[in-house]
């Protein structure tokens, strides 16, 4: 018998893309493989058409009229969608943060079940944690189950581990449905941005945010005789392309927003992931799954959160301490002067990520908690 969820977050493709709804997506594409019918609800600035039949799920968009502190806010048209949609489903899965998502089922009070995969804390907006705390909370203790995406993320949130919601907490890792991404990558890459075929770089790859620690990688990266290509567009690039200019770093290559063929291209040529977030608003990493899929080594900083479950250290990369150019630069000379220890590193990454981050091994947790929660509700 099949199963029937509802993905519920503030935005989703074709919107512009980040690394949670990527983590939507396959959570959809994993899933449906294991026999469970997806849809997801989500508010676009610009939701005409208003269905969209992906190949992950259907999609159906309500109107964002607004976003204050990236907290997409949706009318009445929401309100009604989310009722209809809900109680066409077998199980909710609410994506946290949303707190909007958190008015809508306290509005709506939908009777299926519901889960929450819990991405990440309220980090910035300390003023909107604050008076979002009470809705928070009636949200998660209304949930079946919890789900963070490491040990490391369930232990160290101030929610996760609360005594009220920790029984209820489970472990899933997020990963990825290798087919989803091109077989070939796109070589022309190079050309563009004037790399030679076999020329050693290191790459990163994500939303120039300011919780991303480009800015320790630039300046990591005068002290590198080899290239920095940073792929990606975003607030911070303006300012992160005047320091490369002001210390000198000339190594440093920004490819700009990239393609996904192009990205391809990128990771499995360079020599490591460089992911260099010094804050916990990186919650995970979805670009560390992506590296270990290529059998790509990885450097990443000791934040706390799941960023060190994907990226084992010394097993498949590095991890150093965050806001530490001199780890990041003795991190990436030791990977450039051995590319044996680089190699190794990857096979393990590869390992690793067909253990626990693969589309099959996601596929099979996520379907088996809908699966459980849904006959859970049936027997009541």
């Amino acid at each position: 018998m099949s199963t029937s969820v509802l993905h519920v977050y503030r935005t989703y493709f074709p919107d512009p893309p980040g690394g949670l709804q990527e983590a939507i997506r396959q959570i959809a594409l994993s899933t449906g493989a294991q026999g469970v019918t997806n849809t997801i609800f989500t508010l676009s600035p610009q939701p005409e058409p208003s269905v969209l039949i992906r190949p992950e799920a259907t999609v159906v968009r309500s109107r964002s009229w607004a976003a204050p502190a990236s907290c997409d806010l949706g009318g009445t048209g929401a309100f009604t969608t989310f009722s209809r949609l809900a109680k066409q489903a077998d199980v909710l899965h609410y994506l946290f943060p949303w707190p909007f998502a958190d008015v809508l089922n306290a509005t709506i009070r939908p009777d299926c079940p519901a889960v929450l995969t819990y991405i990440s804390d309220v980090v910035r907006q300390r003023w909107l944690g604050a008076a979002y705390a009470p809705l928070m909370w009636k949200t998660m203790r209304e949930m079946r189950v919890i789900v963070a995406n490491s040990p490391a993320y369930a232990k160290t949130s101030p929610i996760l581990s609360h005594p009220d919601i920790r029984d209820k907490v489970r472990i899933i890792p997020l990963g990825i449905e290798e087919d989803s991404y091109p077989k070939e990558g796109d070589d022309a890459i190079f050309d563009r941005l004037k790399l030679g075929t076999d020329e050693v770089f290191f790459l990163f790859i994500g939303v120039l945010r300011y919780y991303k620690g480009a800015h320790f990688l630039i300046q990591a990266a005068k002290n590198l005789k080899a290239k920095v290509i940073i792929a990606g567009s975003g607030p911070e690039g303006g300012a992160l392309q005047s320091l490369a200019t002001q210390i000198g770093a000339e190594n440093v290559v920004f490819a700009g927003q990239v393609s996904d063929a192009e990205k391809v291209a990128l990771i499995k040529n360079c020599r490591a992931l460089v992911l260099p977030s010094h804050l916990r608003s990186e919650a995970y990493g979805m670009v560390l799954v992506e590296a270990a899929m290529f059998s790509r080594p990885m450097i990443s900083c000791e934040i706390g959160t799941g960023t060190s479950y994907v990226n084992s250290h010394e097993e498949t990369g590095f991890v150093v301490a965050p806001e530490s150019t001199e780890q990041l630069t003795q991190a990436m000379n030791t990977l450039l002067a051995d590319e044996g220890l680089a190699n190794n590193l990857g096979k393990a990454a590869r390992e690793r990520y067909e253990r626990l981050f693969s589309g099959p091994a996601l596929g099979k947790a996520y379907a088996a908690l809908f699966r459980e929660v849904s006959i859970d509700n049936f027997a009541l």
